[in-house]
């Protein structure tokens, strides 16, 4: 009777014919890369990577440009000339894949971009040094405060003003799909103590008084506007302004957003801001959101 083996790690497969003498079965390790990487093209990034530990040949398949290329995001030569500063034709599109999914710094380190792994999506943030904040420059309004809590590791801190006015804008070749926009703020300022997370509210006032107001443009003609208060002192939200959709990713488009509250019947203070956020809309789950 034949007795034989397998190894899933492209090791030979042998057994015994009926003269006693040894035959090799074909393996994983045997298939052509091109048939493997036809098969990777249809599986995830995090599934590719795995994959390609298996052995030599499905790690070579991995390597495959039109694999990564389909899963590159449609904007990616512009993200590779603007922001990594690189030629897309002297990169393979794996290393392409791997450092967009790195936290890219632009304009002065004040922006972000970067792709989600799992799906390739662009998601975009700017720090609260690139958005445009009235009386930033005073210190007895505004000031800024070193923090482990922020991706950019600093956030603006209001301390006391009667008008809250905050701009930014962005030009960018976006894929298509639809995005959402997120400020991402907290009430109080928060610290450590005695290796413990503490948030000082005392300079927490006037959220409650009147709604803030949030509120977008984009440069295809979508516009939007929303209000609420805000809530949860100690805690970062991220408040949703709202979705726009990109139905033309050949050409740049142009956002501006804003957030306001610019009633001057009372003062606002103990502000926290951090970032705005954007990214598809599907992502929306991943944050706490008002």
């Amino acid at each position: 009777m034949g007795a034989g083996f397998s190894g899933l790690g492209g090791g030979v497969e042998e057994s015994t014919n009926h003269g006693g003498s040894l035959q090799s079965k074909p393996s994983l390790g045997d298939m052509p890369e091109n048939c493997i990487s036809s098969i990777l093209m249809y599986l995830d990034p995090p599934e590719i990577c795995k994959l390609a530990r298996l052995n030599r040949a499905f790690r070579g398949a991995s390597w495959a440009d039109f694999v990564w290329e389909s899963k590159l995001p449609s904007n990616y030569k512009f993200l590779v000339r603007e922001i990594l500063h690189e030629n897309p034709q002297n990169l393979a599109k794996k290393e392409i894949y791997a450092r967009l999914c790195r936290p890219n710094r632009f304009d002065n380190g004040t922006k972000e971009v970067w792709l989600e792994k799992s799906s390739g999506k662009v998601c975009i943030s700017f720090s609260s040094k690139a958005l445009r904040i009235t009386g930033i420059d005073d210190r007895r309004y505004w000031n800024y405060i070193p923090t482990e809590e922020s991706r950019f590791q600093t956030v603006a801190y209001l301390r006391q003003i009667w008008w809250v006015e905050i701009l930014g804008e962005l030009e960018l070749e976006f894929p298509l799909g639809t995005y959402s926009i997120f400020f991402r703020l907290q009430l109080g300022k928060a610290s450590k103590r005695f290796g413990r997370r503490v948030c000082n509210l005392d300079q927490v006032h006037g959220w409650d008084i009147k709604p803030v107001r949030f509120q977008f443009s984009v440069s295809n003609g979508q516009h939007a506007l929303s209000e609420c208060y805000l809530c949860d002192p100690g805690n970062w939200v991220h408040y949703h302004a709202g979705d726009f959709v990109i139905e033309n990713p050949s050409k740049p488009t142009k956002i501006k957003f804003s957030m306001i509250q610019i009633d001057c019947t009372h003062t606002k203070g103990g502000l926290c801001v951090d970032s705005v956020l954007i990214c598809p809309k599907e992502f929306r789950e991943k944050f706490k959101q008002v």
